[in-house]
């Protein structure tokens, strides 16, 4: 992967900035409905377990900010920084495969 651009690049930036803001329906308009997450507490497999999961996640954030995207037009790679009631300065990333215009798969 070394695009900068392409779709995945723009889908991928779209949605992390929408849960940055808790704006969990925009981020799950970008998301498929077979989506399947490769998280810590395990695997999640489709968009009604995955909205349970990012709801959880999105609406304690106290502050996020996007670090950057790097991706082409099948997967992309997210990196941002937040900040939780338990937790400040948190980084992380995410690895998105995108589908049809629609994020398959998340690890």
């Amino acid at each position: 992967m070394s695009a900068t651009t392409g779709t995945a690049r723009k889908i991928a930036e779209e949605y992390v900035r929408a849960w940055l803001t808790a704006d969990v329906e925009k981020a799950l308009s970008l998301v498929a409905d077979d989506v399947v997450c490769e998280a810590p507490v395990g695997q999640i497999r489709g968009r009604a377990a995955y909205r349970q999961f990012l709801e959880q996640f999105a609406t304690t954030l106290v502050r996020g900010e996007l670090a950057g995207v790097l991706g082409d037009d099948d997967h992309a790679a997210t990196v941002y920084d937040v900040d939780m009631p338990q937790v400040k300065d948190f980084r992380g990333m995410e690895y998105l495969t995108v589908e049809g215009g629609r994020i398959t798969h998340v690890v």
